[in-house]
């Protein structure tokens, strides 16, 4: 929502404009009329919406060229296009000069400034009737209203600069068409992720209780039964299928927030975008996704008991079948508000089900672990798309922590960390796919294959699981790192890379094989431990897989 609001009063000379700024501030008819009122300034606690409003007269008697009114309306956040009710020349003059005027300078500015069509002098006997004004309405989608007033009356005055105030904060073009009568796409998606946030148990439908904690995270406020049965009784009437067994729709979610439109109430609507992180152009805010987040050199970013908490209600959501997996089908739903699910091919990463590679919740607890450590800014992003911070939780930063460095924790002797990270180095061969596979309880034909891909030079795979570590649970994650890569060489620059422990993986059964893991040793200043592996394979089956190791 805009800070601020700028009004700007245009229209022919004589039709009262300059009356109608004065008139608001002395709450009387000005006796004498400069031919221009000082741009006035209305203080944020005066206004109704809490933000300060400036209002600017246009003379066009005291005309200053062209390049002074298009300063003036660039400037502006709505124009108030004001014509004499008694003077059709006025109104015949908003339609050939003022509106494509308007027209021209949000086309240069790329921007869709509202306009309000002001009838001034309403107290006089003969005038224009509004039905002359509606082609103009019709014409010009950007006007949001028409209002008729009277500066010698003080009729409609504070109501007009209200009107022109509610256009700019709370703008009718982002939402609805008037032309077609029915919410903008942009406006529908965004009010259908509201919807799939809300829907706590996931059935599609809005039961009483969601209501009230919509209404609750929203409006700060119980819904009444009274205003609930009422919302209930109209959708019951004008839209099929609204209310299902006495819950609503997503059909009839979307149709209420369009009746809100259509009766002038799009605050409401902008109030409950506004809440789940959306801007004037409907898209989600910078400020919404990306809190800043300091993570300094040797820092890693890990979940905490509240992020853990959030994931785990998402996870039983999700889980419509009460299966203890997430289908993929399931897996999308999740994601659905989305602009996509944030991990690709999770196979070789973490557990999974043996049967169908489906995602159980230690898998995915380790997933969203994984990558959140890697990738903390994106998971930001992630948990506001999946309405993490639109509730009482606050911002989506006290889903996450920041882990004092590796450094801090030597120097201590301890660590407070829950999630630890190994760099599996080796010669080709050595072992590496199996040993990661492992860890993630993969069948003996998956470690087979990983074994036959390991190698690629570009692919940097990690897999992480829970482990338990004096009574207490840790993530480990294991990073493979291919032999003679790119990626090794970059680590072995910076000594083994910023992990906690170095693991070097040699072949018993090739003679070269732990003289490569020396050498690969002798640049590592990181704790390091040297694993053997002893690997048998026949006929493309593993026969055996055991280790030995030693530091």
């Amino acid at each position: 929502m805009k800070k601020e609001v700028r009004i700007l009063l245009i229209g022919d000379s004589d039709v009262g404009k300059t009356s109608l700024v004065l008139s608001l501030v002395t709450e009387e008819f000005p006796s004498h009329v400069p031919l221009r009122a000082e741009e006035i300034t209305i203080p944020a606690d005066v206004t109704p919406e809490g933000v300060p409003t400036h209002i600017v007269d246009y003379s066009s008697r005291e005309y200053l060229g062209e390049e002074h009114l298009r300063y003036e309306m660039q400037k502006a956040h709505v124009f108030c296009l004001v014509y004499a009710v008694d003077d059709e020349r006025s109104l015949e003059s908003i339609g050939s000069y003022w509106l494509p005027k308007v027209r021209e300078i949000n086309e240069l500015d790329k921007l869709t400034r509202p306009v309000l069509l002001v009838g001034n002098k309403s107290d006089v006997e003969d005038s224009i009737p509004l039905d002359d004004v509606l082609p103009l309405m019709n014409d010009y989608p950007d006007i949001e209203t028409c209002i008729e007033c009277s500066a010698k009356q003080l009729k409609n005055i504070s109501e007009l600069f209200y009107y022109a105030q509610k256009a700019v904060l709370h703008p009718t073009a982002p939402l609805y068409s008037p032309d077609q009568g029915k919410l903008k796409p942009r406006c529908a998606e965004a009010l259908r992720r509201v919807f799939k946030i809300c829907d706590n148990d996931n059935d599609g439908y809005l039961s009483d209780h969601e209501l009230n904690e919509f209404q609750k995270r929203c409006f700060n406020a119980p819904l009444q039964q009274a205003n609930l049965l009422e919302v209930k009784s109209l959708l019951k009437k004008y839209c099929d299928d609204g209310i299902v067994n006495d819950r609503m729709s997503e059909t009839g979610f979307l149709f209420l927030h369009t009746i809100f439109i259509q009766r002038g109430r799009h605050e409401t609507t902008w109030k409950v975008l506004r809440k789940f992180g959306y801007t004037d152009q409907l898209e989600l805010s910078d400020d919404y996704l990306r809190p800043y987040l300091n993570i300094e050199a040797g820092n890693s970013v890990e979940l905490t008991e509240a992020g853990y908490e959030f994931l785990n209600v998402l996870f039983q959501k999700s889980d419509r079948d009460r299966d203890s997996f997430l289908s993929p089908p399931e897996l999308a739903d999740m994601f659905s508000v989305c602009p996509n699910i944030p991990w690709g091919d999770f196979s070789g990463s973490v557990v999974t089900n043996e049967s169908n590679g489906w995602l159980g919740y230690d898998g995915y607890e380790a997933l969203w672990t994984l990558h959140t450590y890697q990738f903390p800014e994106l998971m930001l992003e992630y948990l506001a798309y999946l309405g993490y911070n639109s509730d009482a939780r606050g911002s989506q930063l006290s889903a996450v922590k920041i882990t004092p460095s590796r450094s801090e924790d030597r120097k201590r002797g301890e660590s407070t960390r829950d999630v630890f990270l190994c760099n599996v180095f080796g010669p080709k061969e050595s072992g590496k796919s199996s040993f990661l596979n492992r860890l993630i309880k993969k069948s003996e034909y998956d470690i087979l294959e990983k074994i036959e891909d390991s190698e690629t030079p570009t692919v940097i795979r990690n897999s992480i699981c829970k482990v338990k570590h004096k009574m207490e649970e840790k993530f480990l994650i294991l990073q493979e790192v291919p032999y003679e890569s790119e990626f090794q060489r970059d680590l072995l620059e910076k000594g083994g890379g910023d992990c906690d422990l170095a693991i070097i993986l040699y072949d018993t059964t090739l003679k070269d094989s732990f003289r490569k893991a020396v050498e690969i040793q002798h640049d590592i200043d990181r704790p390091t431990v040297f694993i053997g592996m002893f690997i048998l394979l026949q006929n493309y089956s593993l026969r055996e897989n055991s280790s030995k190791c030693f530091l």
